[in-house]
């Protein structure tokens, strides 16, 4: 999901509701043809999974089968975290945990509960008590400062004298500091120095290194003496993928080695990733690409698997990643566009430019943005603040500080500009305006105007509205499956049912009249 699109899935809390005593909740089940199937009465439902459902009804929690009936009560009032397979409940300012099969581990009575795949740490004041659920044992390990499961699975403690790793076959060594930095290693400090330990608490490099540090994935880099090295966990080992006696260096988050002073080689993880003569220095544009420069005054782009995007070219000064094999290039404050053999394609006459897509690319000329294709022949004329990429054959831009979609012929497609303009993973567009949100299809058709406080898609024909404070359903074509009037609308994948709650208010009794007086359903 794009990071504009922090708005699209809003969340629905699982937070206990307090209701009046003269209410109750009522559930209207359909099938995924919106046919009633079944109403649920006097209950509160929430899903944690497709196959996990939740009662909290009367602030007691019960496990719910696929027709949501109890067969489980669970201790603790409400629901505090669910991270599978780990179910916390908590009641009265205490936790507990379930696996998510129903059996309990941990009684209510912990002041803190920390997880880990198939590992539970409990806290009661100082004292710590661990379960591994291959072992089925629940333990005391100690008490602790603090204590807290690494990425690794191991449990890291912190005393008054240092860490302490209290699960492997040494808990009372004492460690100047332990570093979680990967699932599989943590790196240790010892007055000797430095070294990697695995999972089962082990040593698989001695702490013998004046430097390590870590990379990626299970990946680090170190030093010890005169040798530089370029290591990987292993579940036994520390595997030594490449090793010399010349400077390896970080420098802007890029492996280098110097040979006699002299810029050699950019490095990868593992080993070598470029080994040539005359370069100068090394820039990282992103995560799988450098400009490398040459004594000569070349530059090209390289990728993170070591082959030339852009080969070395004199014609420009830095190479952009790009796409359709044409590449944003800069030189003497304008950007044009070369191709892999690093020819001038489309002249610089720019002041920014983006990626191509579907066969234009976004360009900047004066404080305007428009569109050019792979001739740089202007397609959509600068008039924008800003342009993204095109998505079957539509994009987003922006003018005066609002978003409206265009296709490949500059045509735009909405009647209004909106305040913001989002493209979510299954490529549907999310509009927002004064705070409320819309909906447009892939094709651009507008499904609803921004006129929901949220919405959030579950599937063909199945958009949530909410208005109000109620929930309803949209389809495609913009028409009410279900009305804008329920509390709230749960999805049950697991069972292919939709869960509409309404509160039902029941007849009272009008003391004054010594009769009853009925009430209807809010709305």
């Amino acid at each position: 999901m794009t990071s504009n699109l922090k708005k699209w899935i809003i969340t629905i809390s699982m937070s206990l509701i307090a209701f009046s005593v003269c209410q109750a909740q009522v559930y209207e089940v359909y099938d995924t043809q919106l046919n009633l199937v079944q109403k649920i009465n006097n209950d509160h439902i929430f899903l944690l999974s497709e196959s996990i459902r939740v009662s909290d009804k009367d602030q007691k929690l019960k496990l719910l089968n696929n027709n949501y009936e109890p067969f489980l009560d669970l201790e603790g009032s409400e629901i505090y975290q669910y991270l599978s397979p780990w179910i916390l409940v908590k009641g009265n300012d205490k936790y507990g945990a379930y696996h998510e099969y129903g059996e309990q581990i941990l009684k209510p009575e912990y002041d803190h509960i920390d997880t880990h795949y198939n590992q539970l740490l409990g806290r009661k004041g100082t004292t710590y008590f661990h379960y591994d659920i291959g072992t089925k044992v629940l333990k005391p390990i100690g008490s602790f400062e603090s204590a807290y499961i690494a990425q690794n699975g191991q449990v890291i403690a912190k005393t008054p004298a240092g860490y302490m790793l209290p699960l492997s076959d040494n808990p009372n060594q004492i460690y100047q500091d332990l570093q979680p930095v990967s699932d599989g290693a943590i790196i240790s400090h010892e007055p000797s120095g430095y070294g990697l330990i695995n999972r089962k608490g082990d040593y698989i490099l001695d702490p013998i290194l004046d430097t390590l540090k870590y990379l990626e994935g299970d990946f680090f880099y170190g030093y010890n003496e005169n040798q530089y090295m370029l290591l990987k966990a292993t579940e036994d080992d520390a595997d030594i993928r490449y090793s010399s006696y010349h400077k390896i260096t970080l420098e802007n988050d890029v492996i280098l080695e110097y040979i006699h002073g002299r810029l050699r080689r950019i490095m990868k993880n593992d080993g070598i990733l470029l080994d040539i003569m005359g370069m100068d220095h090394v820039t990282r544009i992103d995560k799988d690409h450098y400009n490398v420069y040459f004594k000569n005054g070349r530059v090209g782009l390289l990728d993170s698997k070591g082959v030339w995007r852009v080969v070395p070219c004199d014609s420009v000064t830095s190479i952009l990643p790009g796409q359709e094999e044409l590449y944003g290039a800069l030189k003497e404050r304008h950007f044009g566009f070369v191709n892999r053999a690093g020819k001038l394609v489309i002249p610089n006459k720019f002041e920014a430019v983006n990626k191509f897509s579907e066969g234009l690319a976004g360009v900047k000329l004066g404080n305007l943005w428009g569109y050019t294709d792979r001739n740089g022949t202007t397609v959509i004329s600068p008039q924008y603040d800003e342009v993204g990429e095109f998505h079957r054959g539509i994009s987003i831009v922006k003018k005066d500080g609002r978003a409206n979609l265009v296709d490949k012929s500059g045509k735009e497609l909405l009647s209004q500009y909106y305040e913001q303009i989002s493209l979510s993973d299954d490529q549907y567009y999310i509009t927002e305006q004064e705070g409320l949100y819309g909906i447009i299809d892939p094709l651009g058709k507008e499904i609803t105007a921004p006129i929901f406080e949220s919405l959030r898609r579950e599937g063909y024909d199945k958009i949530i509205v909410q208005k109000n404070n109620k929930f309803g359903i949209l389809n495609e074509s913009g028409e009410l499956s279900l009305p804008v009037y329920y509390q709230n609308i749960l999805i049950d994948n697991g069972t292919q049912k939709i869960l509409a709650e309404d509160i039902y208010t029941p007849p009272v009794l009008d003391e004054a009249k010594g009769g009853r007086k009925k009430k209807k359903k809010s709305k």
